[in-house]
């Protein structure tokens, strides 16, 4: 990429302060994950929530287009809260085992 010599990073330079960046930078993001950090936030002390998980699944792209179509129709109907996840638990709870096809 070729340098600028318009003064277009001139402004940059004058909002930060470059000691400022190097201490942000060296003190968050190039820490070694099992520093002890005498002045860790008190988040870290925080207990992980017990009551969800965070997880991955596969879907096919079809079936994620029409459970977003899903998602927006709810929107559109004012259930403004309406997610993926959300609709996906609402499904579970209405689930029939018995309906389910052998094939699936």
């Amino acid at each position: 990429m070729a340098a600028r010599d318009d003064g277009a990073g001139l402004g940059a330079a004058r909002v930060l302060d470059g000691d400022e960046v190097q201490g942000v930078l060296s003190g968050a993001f190039y820490q070694p994950a099992h520093a002890d950090v005498v002045d860790a936030p008190a988040k870290a002390d925080k207990a992980k929530p017990t009551h969800y998980k965070v997880i991955c699944i596969s879907m096919y792209t079809k079936d994620l287009g029409r459970l977003d179509d899903l998602v927006e129709e709810l929107k559109g109907r004012g259930i403004t809260k309406a997610n993926r996840s959300a609709l996906i638990r609402v499904a579970l709870e209405q689930l029939d085992l018995d309906k389910v096809p052998r094939g699936l």
